[in-house]
């Protein structure tokens, strides 16, 4: 089970570990927007000195504030991550700094009293609903406690007279009446949970996005499709708190049923995934309509607690308990969660989460499960086709393979061994054998030769710019000694900076024209050449045999169907190339091969 999920599954708002960088980002924002907002103030108070009654107090403070401002944002710069305890400090400072200006400022309904919806906006901004309502309480606070102060205060002459030889500063008491005082306290709580509420919703949209990314992120092609279940299905085991995980899908053209099941492991190592015998009874069990999208469905005595939501996420109403009930007959449990999936034309199906234990709000788990199946379902019925298109693709090769096989090197060993026959009878008979084994011997190495092609067309092959030049002279020099023509790899280059894709491209074209050459030109000499240009790479493989049964130049496009080499055609295709056949017959075949630069080459699957 993944700890982050099971740590942060029961708080929406705690789903998410903390990003420190996205902490950082979020202080340095903050400590800009105070900086700013303290010179703004100066630049509003230097326009009307009024607001501060000439208290050189309040300008000294104000230039304390503005400098702290400015010493934050200088540390957060050069500090690569902020600490808990820094970001609660300079918070509470935050939170002192409007109620002590306000007495210098005539009261808490100055314009000033703008510092108090920055610290709220702060606290939304840095954590979420509990925290920014926590900090207007002490915001009000703070107001209360400075409204007994400084009433105290004025209540006798001597404290007047002090407070205005200290400040400069002639105090309304009437800013600081419990009635005005009740109402600016009833605003900033208020304001403290809109904005709270506004920072819980992102931060609540933030952590579905990172638990369906989480999601995503488990889904590998090379596990394969059974691989891929199980990794899903352990985070919804572990996001949801469910003791087991099934699913039932149906091929509904086959109309065949398979259902499988993940039971939660007493470690912390991931459950495995298996899948179970079925039939049509199960498919009659796990299939069956249910009232909505997405169920659920607990046992709370001897009755039954049901939710259910429509695709839309709205609430629908449940009238039968009966495929519940079905469920239960035969994997009992208490609480039930299903949500129904299709998957193209192909897959219909549901998946169970049996005994959830989540704490969140009902219908809003819900939804969030029906939105993570919409999303997670397709990128696994993706997995699902690439799976099947590689067995499809796999058949197909082997298919060719056993083809080739069967129509070269098996045909040829029948042959051999008639032959082997005749010859046993002619040396019976005291006849020569010497011609016959000649041509059983040049049989056979024909046939390692082909085997050996085949072999290296099974081959994948990895090779990228830096290797293709050796490749290809490797190439092209094992050619020679396998069939004895005369061979060269020629080019004027040093390195290459092709896509591996060209390379490999460029590679293979090699080898089969190489084969064409051995095969049927009959040739005694064969020559390979690389080039570049600054628009394109050209490839020239020619030979002085007998040619194609063609005469003259021949670009891809005016060669028909049947004309030319099919394979090397398609593989120019790949690589957006361009191919030209020059044939002379009796003298031989010159095939070319231009490569743009700027050509798109397609994606492989």
């Amino acid at each position: 089970m993944n700890p982050r999920v099971e740590r942060y599954r029961r708080s929406w708002r705690l789903r998410i570990p903390a990003d420190p960088g996205e902490t950082r980002r979020i202080e340095r924002w903050l400590a800009t927007a105070r900086v700013f907002l303290a010179v703004s103030t100066l630049v509003a108070i230097r326009m009307d000195p009024t607001e501060l009654g000439h208290s050189w107090a309040a300008y000294g403070l104000f230039v304390f504030y503005m400098a702290n401002g400015i010493l934050i944002l200088m540390l957060l710069r050069r500090r690569q991550q902020s600490t808990a305890a820094f970001r609660f400090l300079v918070h509470a400072g935050d939170v002192a700094w409007p109620a002590l200006i306000s007495i210098f400022a005539e009261g808490p309904r100055t314009p000033f009293f703008l510092f108090f919806f920055f610290v709220l906006a702060a606290a939304a901004y840095r954590w979420g609903l509990w925290e920014t309502l926590g900090t207007a309480a002490a915001e009000v606070a703070l107001l209360w406690i400075e409204n007994l102060l400084v009433v105290h205060m004025l209540l006798s002459p001597v404290g007047t007279a002090r407070l205005r030889a200290l400040t400069g500063l002639h105090v309304n008491i009437q800013e600081f009446e419990p009635q005005r005082l009740f109402m600016l306290s009833i605003y900033l709580l208020v304001m403290g949970l809109l904005l709270g509420y506004l920072a819980e919703r992102q931060k609540h949209l933030r952590a579905e996005k990172a638990l369906v990314t989480g999601t995503l992120s488990k889904i590998r092609v090379e596990a394969g499709l059974t691989g891929t279940i199980e990794r899903i299905f352990n985070e919804l085991m572990a996001m949801y708190g469910a003791s087991r995980v099934m699913v039932a899908s149906q091929e509904i053209h086959s109309k065949r049923v398979f259902v499988g099941e993940l039971v939660k492991s007493k470690g912390r190592a991931p459950a495995e995934f298996h899948w179970l015998e079925s039939g049509l009874k199960d498919a009659r069990n796990y299939l069956d309509e249910f009232p909505g999208e997405v169920c659920y469905a607990a046992i709370d005595g001897e009755a039954w607690k049901t939710l259910a939501l429509d695709p839309n996420g709205n609430e629908v109403q449940v009238a039968d308990l009966a495929p519940f009930l079905q469920i239960r007959s035969t994997q009992p449990f208490q609480s039930l969660v299903t949500v129904a999936f299709v998957f193209g034309s192909d897959w219909r199906g549901r998946v169970f989460l049996l005994d959830p234990s989540w704490r969140g709000e009902k219908q809003e788990e819900l939804r969030f499960l029906l939105d993570l199946i919409h999303q997670v379902g397709p990128a696994v019925y993706n997995v699902y086709l690439l799976h099947r298109l590689r067995r499809r693709a796999g058949a197909a090769e082997r298919a060719r393979f056993a083809r080739e096989l069967h129509d070269g090197a098996v045909q040829s060993l029948i042959a051999v061994e008639m032959q082997v026959d005749v010859l046993r009878r002619q040396s019976e008979a005291g006849r020569p054998v010497e011609g016959e084994l000649g041509r059983i011997q040049a049989l056979l190495r024909e046939e390692v030769l082909k085997l050996r092609e085949l072999m290296q067309q099974m081959k994948a092959i990895d090779v990228d710019a830096q290797r293709l030049l050796g490749v290809l002279n490797d190439t092209v020099e094992r050619f020679q000694r396998e069939t004895g023509i005369s061979a060269r790899f020629v080019t004027d280059l040093s390195e290459v900076d092709m896509p591996q894709r060209v390379c490999r491209e460029i590679l293979r074209i090699v080898q089969e024209g190489l084969v064409n050459v051995r095969k049927h030109s009959g040739a005694r000499h064969a020559l390979v050449r690389l080039a570049s240009s600054v628009e394109k790479w050209s490839l020239t493989v020619e030979d002085d045999g007998k040619g194609f049964p063609f005469s003259g130049r021949y670009t891809q496009d005016r060669m028909e169907d049947g004309k030319g080499p099919m394979i090397i055609k398609e593989r120019v295709r790949l690589i957006a190339g361009e191919l030209t056949v020059e044939s002379n017959p009796g003298q031989g075949t010159r095939l070319e091969v231009s490569v743009p630069r700027n050509g798109e080459v397609p994606h492989e699957l």
